[in-house]
């Protein structure tokens, strides 16, 4: 717990900046180590011009969390996975029984449940800014079962107004039942009236050994890996793919084994059995995806029971993807890749 020892006296109830640390180096140590905070990165992708900006900003980036975390918050609707007239019946009517219990407004929790099951926003309440800041930071906390969030903003190449701009906004977050805010990186140290942290590195760790019988092919003992690759093997877009590759962000992260990558088009597959919808599996496969998505890699999450199920719609929605991503590829288009 070398990190914990470090972080547990940083302060949750008001503005801090870490000028000497690395964004991503800090999200992994809190998301190894701390059992009480749940860390969300943000970059902010335009200079705000008011605080108002910003708050706005985190708000949708806390909504996008929590639509992938489901159903980590409303494990009932874990089995609804069609988004026809019955599944959005079921999706409401569970959502709002989990927002009586919980105590959280019924609006708010039934909209977020549909927008996350069917990729669109229904007509939305007009909640009050504050009540859906608190109610987001609450569920996401909770989706990750830890007791807060702690939002990670990377300030690199703000300008000393835009990071004014900025903190007033996160002093608003924390004042207002939002998640707590910890400003990272090079220029917060100039923000005199913010507290700054500084931390020490942890200690490498080994890395693990890679199962050289799996790597580049479908896991033997996985029946849904291999009725994937059957599936897969059928289709001429599906060239260049590779099973069970071992991959890190950085000689300071941890390397993991991913299900299933197109390397040149920096896409992953990944494949998960009921475990992950434990609240702890969810948290490291958020991590992870965050990770990736950091690099220029996007995620595609699939459940096993949807494969063995629907293993058609999968391979339509990978390919898709792919030649989506081959297509702006050629067009000149950027994905953020490094």
């Amino acid at each position: 717990m070398y990190v914990t020892r470090q972080l547990d006296d940083v302060a949750t109830d008001r503005v801090v900046s870490f000028p000497d640390t690395e964004v991503n180096a800090l999200a992994l140590m809190i998301a190894r180590e701390h059992t009480e905070l749940a860390a969300v990165v943000t970059r902010p992708t335009a200079a705000p011009v008011m605080p108002a900006d910003f708050v706005h900003a985190v708000v949708d980036d806390l909504e996008r969390v929590a639509v992938e975390l489901l159903p980590a918050w409303l494990p009932d609707a874990a089995e609804v996975d069609r988004p026809d007239t019955i599944g959005l019946a079921a999706t409401r009517m569970v959502a709002t029984a989990h927002a009586r219990r919980a105590h959280y407004p019924v609006p708010f929790l039934t909209e977020l449940a549909v927008l996350a099951l069917t990729g669109r926003r229904p007509t939305r309440t007009v909640l009050p800014l504050r009540t859906r800041t608190a109610a987001l930071a609450r569920l996401v906390a909770e989706a990750f079962g830890r007791r807060r969030v702690v939002l990670l903003v990377e300030l690199a190449g703000a300008t000393p107004g835009g990071r004014e701009v900025v903190a007033a906004g996160a002093d608003w977050l924390v004042q207002n039942g939002g998640p707590a805010v910890w400003l990272v990186g090079a220029g917060t140290a100039e923000l005199d009236r913010i507290p700054a942290v500084s931390l020490s590195p942890p200690p490498p760790t080994a890395r693990p050994a890679d199962d050289a019988t799996i790597v580049g092919r479908p896991h033997p003992a996985s029946t849904v890996e291999k009725a994937l690759e059957v599936a897969l093997a059928a289709e001429s877009w599906a060239a260049g793919r590779r099973w069970n590759q071992s991959y890190q962000s950085n000689a300071l992260s941890s390397p993991v084994r991913l299900d299933l990558l197109w390397p040149e088009e920096r896409c992953v597959v990944e494949l998960d059995g009921p475990e992950h919808c434990h609240p702890a599996r969810f948290e490291a496969d958020r991590q992870r995806d965050v990770l990736l998505q950091l690099d220029g890699y996007a995620v595609l999450r699939f459940t096993n029971t949807r494969v063995t199920h629907d293993v058609g719609a999968v391979v339509h929605q990978i390919g898709t993807y792919l030649r989506a991503r081959r297509r702006d590829t050629a067009e000149g288009r950027d994905h953020g890749q490094r």
